[in-house]
């Protein structure tokens, strides 16, 4: 499973990040996360509102930080 983080890499982009890892961790998956930061890179993906998350190349978070749970139940 890919894991992306789109955004400037702000505070809540960071806090993405972790959520996303822990929720994958705790669900024992197999993951790779990646940070896209590039403007041109965030454009190209259609996020419009950073920080994102996306599963596999299909954004699934946008424009917020969800807590771990949320981001589990979108995993399963």
């Amino acid at each position: 499973m890919k894991l992306k983080i789109y955004g400037s890499g702000c505070a809540k982009c960071n806090q993405l990040a972790a959520n996303a890892e822990a929720a994958a961790q705790a669900m024992g998956l197999n993951y790779e996360l990646e940070k896209v930061t590039n403007m041109n890179g965030i454009i190209d993906a259609g996020v419009m509102h950073t920080p994102a998350l996306a599963v596999d190349d299909e954004i699934i978070v946008e424009g917020r930080v969800p807590k771990v749970e949320e981001i589990q139940k979108k995993l399963a």
